[in-house]
């Protein structure tokens, strides 16, 4: 059973009652580990007059050492874990499955180096997105507001100029096979820069079992074909795909930065090529920055803010 904690300012809303001896009661972060683990803590009682939200048979309910395995009679969402550890020097409990514990652990360090040297990008989040990425660890910020096409997106000037949507294999197959991503494709394929990330490895396309797995990789084949400005790209977990999300973006607003700096340099051109400046090479950057006391890296790729401040101190006649 899960019902409401009657606790008003608990952060932990949900209460969890296990059938396991006289039962087992647990509060809650959410109903269900779908995106990550649930963090969950020990309560003595049932509250008499506690809100049920959601009654599920129990098929299997065991205990295995510190885990107990929990299998529910239903079709999608059945089978998760309850495992009870010890860290900071306390007993802390989580709810997981096999799903969201593979991607706490993608096996791989990420960076923590901001992408393409932007310090200041803002991801708008659509309010459609039920379970977003946060980027909480990366640096950027988000917002949420709707967005004519995909879940991630890039606005400058109000106008949408990158998007990513995100999906699920589950949510890529029912898409492909009802024929909404060749709409979704359509309309990603209008924004100047979009991609399509999956939350998994392309190899499990060829592990499904309720359709066959040649109609789906043909499927994907062909919108690509179709679509050849709109990339679908897998990645192994839900966590690479919000680092790929997140980079991708970052890209976008670096190139169209670049893009800026080109179409003035070519309207200068246009109306007075004698006078136009150029558009800036790295070196002219580097070294103004160095006469104003602006830290810039003596390789790679000018950050979009010094190229911003450099930009502003040539049109106003400062380089």
């Amino acid at each position: 059973m899960i019902a409401r904690n009657v606790e008003t300012e608990s952060t932990l809303p949900y209460l969890l009652r296990i059938p396991l001896g006289d039962g087992i009661i647990l509060k809650a972060k959410d109903t269900w580990p779908r995106t990550g683990k649930v963090y969950c803590h020990r309560v003595e009682e049932w509250p008499a007059d506690a809100e049920i939200i959601e009654r599920v048979p129990v098929r299997s309910c065991v205990r295995r050492g510190a885990a107990i395995d929990l299998v529910l009679d239903r079709g999608r969402e059945n089978r998760s874990q309850i495992v009870v550890t010890n860290a900071r020097g306390r007993q802390m409990i989580f709810w997981q499955t096999a799903r969201t514990s593979k991607q706490a652990r993608p096996a791989v360090t990420l960076p923590g180096a901001r992408a393409s040297g932007v310090a200041d990008l803002e991801i708008v989040v659509d309010v459609r997105e039920r379970y977003p990425f946060t980027f909480a660890d990366r640096q950027a910020t988000t917002r949420r507001a709707p967005l004519s096409a995909g879940d991630y997106g890039l606005i400058v000037d109000g106008l949408l100029q990158a998007s990513v949507e995100r999906k699920s294999l589950a949510d890529l197959v029912s898409s492909l096979t009802t024929g909404k991503l060749r709409f979704q494709l359509t309309e990603l394929s209008a924004i100047p820069r979009a991609a399509v990330v999956v939350e998994e490895r392309y190899s499990q396309v060829f592990k499904l079992d309720r359709v066959r797995p040649s109609v789906v990789a043909d499927a994907i084949a062909e919108c690509q074909i179709r679509f050849p400005t709109v990339p679908i790209v897998f990645c192994d977990t839900r966590k690479l795909a919000q680092e790929w999300t997140y980079r991708f973006l970052a890209a976008a607003r670096v190139g169209l930065c670049e893009e800026m700096v080109g179409d003035l340099a070519v309207r200068g051109l246009e109306a007075a090529p004698r006078l136009a400046p150029a558009p800036p090479t790295p070196a002219e950057v580097r070294g103004w920055a160095m006469t104003n006391n602006i830290v810039v890296s003596d390789r790679g790729r000018i950050p979009v803010a010094v190229m911003d401040q450099y930009l502003e101190a040539r049109a106003r006649g400062e380089t």
